[in-house]
């Protein structure tokens, strides 16, 4: 009697490689798309949604330390580095796409992908993958720190340059508008930082579900007034199939160029390690909120590419992270890792928006 062969079982992997913050974004497509806000109740989803954004900034100003920004300067090369691959190269490659319109993508879909290429890098998915990748993890958060801060500023004068009337153009209205949602509560959190910074440590928890929260509520503002529209008949399956090819080889490029680029420039692997990946990825947390004043009605089209994007980024970059973790260290190189006192931990960031 011949022994059974065991019959095989299909097993699911124990992570998705799907971003758990993403699936939420994309049930929140989801109802917008079956029950949109509209009337009334679009009215009341518009204020709460400006009154999220102002929230994200003032909890994103309160979050950021002065002091380790200004100990951070004194690497200012990398930072530089970092800052012109977020806010100079990106945004020519994006001008560069614009010969692609209207082949490839739709005007709406490159306005998308253009302001995608204006958004600030990430802090928590660019330490993490940094960590991982056993990279300069006090550059990382110095350099994620930064690049959203000149994101406040930057992004939407950059938007109304390049982007023109997609964006609502560089008129008073529109100024007033950035700097009451975004920069004003920004610089108040700066200011209460030393009086609510202890609340913020003590639940951050807590008010990460209220960032994540607010975000959900903008995108399904943002959402429902494009259903209410009618503007996703513009959005074709090939078209959405054109835009994340085309996103993919702006991806591909900037790993490429930030890797090879930081080595000519002279920096050590743990310094092209952090460019590289604070360098190569783009704030869907920063970028959502900052579309839904920029765009207004037009939002939700939009911030499309951004959303795309940052589900490619994150699932790149953990492969590529831990094919770099498994790279000899250079002889007579010190250990990499977070600066004295720091908690950071391989594997312990967020690799959230």
């Amino acid at each position: 009697m011949t022994a059974r062969t065991p019959r095989r079982t299909l097993r699911l992997p124990s992570r998705l490689p799907v971003d758990g913050y993403v699936l939420a974004l994309l049930g929140t497509v989801g109802l917008a798309a079956l029950l949109p806000a509209s009337g009334a109740a679009a009215q009341v989803a518009e204020g709460a949604s400006t009154g999220a954004v102002a929230l994200l900034f003032f909890l994103y100003g309160a979050r950021l330390s002065t002091r380790e920004a200004l100990d951070g300067l004194r690497h200012w090369r990398l930072h530089l580095t970092v800052l012109g691959a977020t806010f100079l190269l990106f945004p020519l490659l994006g001008l560069a796409a614009r010969g692609l319109v209207p082949g490839v993508l739709t005007p709406q879909l490159y306005s998308g992908f253009l302001f995608l290429c204006l958004v600030p890098s990430t802090i928590q998915s660019s330490i993490a993958f940094t960590s991982i990748a056993r990279g300069n993890v006090p550059a990382a958060i110095c350099a994620g720190s930064f690049s959203s801060l000149a994101g406040i500023v930057l992004t939407p004068l950059l938007a109304a340059l390049l982007l023109g009337n997609s964006a609502g153009g560089l008129s008073a209205d529109a100024l007033l508008k950035i700097v009451l949602q975004l920069l004003v509560p920004f610089l108040a959190g700066q200011l209460l930082r030393r009086w609510v910074g202890g609340f913020l440590v003590r639940h951050k928890k807590v008010l990460g579900y209220v960032d994540r929260g607010s975000i959900l509520l903008v995108v399904y503002t943002a959402f429902s007034q494009g259903m209410v529209a009618g503007i996703w008949h513009l959005v074709t399956p090939a078209r959405l199939g054109a835009l994340l090819a085309v996103e993919a080889v702006l991806l591909a490029v900037m790993l490429a160029l930030t890797w090879y680029g930081a080595g000519r420039l002279g920096f050590d692997r743990a310094d092209r390690i952090a460019i590289q990946f604070a360098g190569s990825k783009k704030s869907l947390a920063a970028g959502l909120p900052m579309a839904s004043v920029l765009f207004g009605p037009q939002a939700s089209l939009a911030v499309l590419p951004l959303m795309l994007f940052h589900q490619m980024q994150l699932m790149v970059c953990a492969v590529l992270a831990k094919r770099r973790s498994r790279d000899p260290e250079p002889a007579g190189t010190p250990p990499t890792g977070a600066a004295p006192g720091a908690v950071t931990a391989p594997g312990t960031a967020s690799t959230g928006p």
